[in-house]
């Protein structure tokens, strides 16, 4: 079925909102990447396929050659060579040079991880047996704080129709009722806990992954480039309901996170409306543009 007009608009935006988390229905592969931490991760991912790719292809195709050349029809008088000094040299270094080959790059992706550059901001991530919580820890910031519970189907619902978005736009086992909210384009450090068990804070788009260990303060950083909402989950087992704990961060505009901030500091639930208000306006108006350039386009 076609659709047209504002059904066009619509379906165009629950699309986008969804992909701008780097989750897509089917998805084998990483995520999207919105960092630089996670284009080396997909670089070295990219790098060690196929280096794991030519090694199987070549392995098979010994395999193959032994099965034909020297099966008992072909090969009646098998060889008693036991030694052959160049091919053990040969299998021993050139073991080496692969993973000298994919040690260098991987140091590499290691240091820039654990290297936190001149940061903007500071964010404190603690586990709990079910959720999360985030302190925020700049100057005039300290009062902020709150937990982030994923949403169960009926709050999913009532959040969805209060917000006038179809129910896909809050993906189920990964919304929350209060997300991190950070700026687009700055460095944000993320200091992370736990106050009971092992947890572990992880959002693949931006290539972090840190655990959360209690008594322990663990760092990381990220530098998001677009603005949306990302998805990322506990990855360490930590219990019954280890599997509904989600991860969200929103990444706004600056003006956005400025006034989200603002209001934040007296009432975070407030605070909250009001950037999805914004959003969701701005995105509406965006529909409303896209739906009038599709009418245009089909009318000439």
């Amino acid at each position: 079925m076609k659709l047209t007009g504002g059904a066009a608009a619509l379906a165009a935006s629950t699309g986008a909102v969804l992909a701008e988390s780097g989750i897509k229905p089917w998805q084998i592969g990483l995520q999207e990447s919105d960092t630089e931490i996670m284009d080396g991760i997909h670089s070295f991912n990219n790098l060690t396929l196929g280096i794991v790719t030519v090694i199987t292809l070549f392995v098979l195709a010994l395999l193959v050659i032994v099965m034909v050349r020297f099966n008992s029809k072909a090969n009646p008088t098998p060889s008693r060579t036991s030694h052959n000094t160049v091919i053990e040299v040969v299998w021993t270094i050139v073991p080496i040079l692969v993973l000298v080959v994919i040690a260098i790059p991987s140091f590499r992706l290691l240091f820039k991880e654990l290297d936190i550059p001149e940061y903007d901001m500071t964010v404190k991530a603690t586990g709990y047996q079910w959720y999360w919580g985030y302190e925020y820890a700049d100057e005039g910031m300290e009062d902020v704080s709150f937990d982030s519970i994923i949403m169960s189907d009926d709050e999913r619902k009532d959040a969805a129709e209060a917000r006038g978005i179809d129910i896909s736009q809050v993906p189920r086992l990964l919304a929350v009722d209060n997300t991190m909210v950070v700026p687009v384009g700055k460095t944000v450090r993320i200091q992370v806990t736990a106050a009971d068990v092992l947890h572990s804070f992880a959002m693949p788009a931006f290539g972090i992954k840190v655990d959360a260990v209690p008594g322990r303060l663990n760092e990381t950083w990220f530098r998001a480039r677009s603005t949306g909402i990302y998805y990322g989950q506990c990855s360490e087992l930590c219990g019954k309901d280890h599997a509904f704990m989600p991860i969200a961060i929103r990444v706004v505009t600056q003006e956005q996170y400025d006034a989200w901030a603002e209001a934040a500091k007296e009432d975070v639930d407030e605070a909250n409306q009001q950037l999805l208000a914004k959003i969701d306006a701005e995105r509406k108006s965006a529909a409303a543009d896209t739906a009038k350039a599709n009418m245009k386009v089909a009318a000439r």
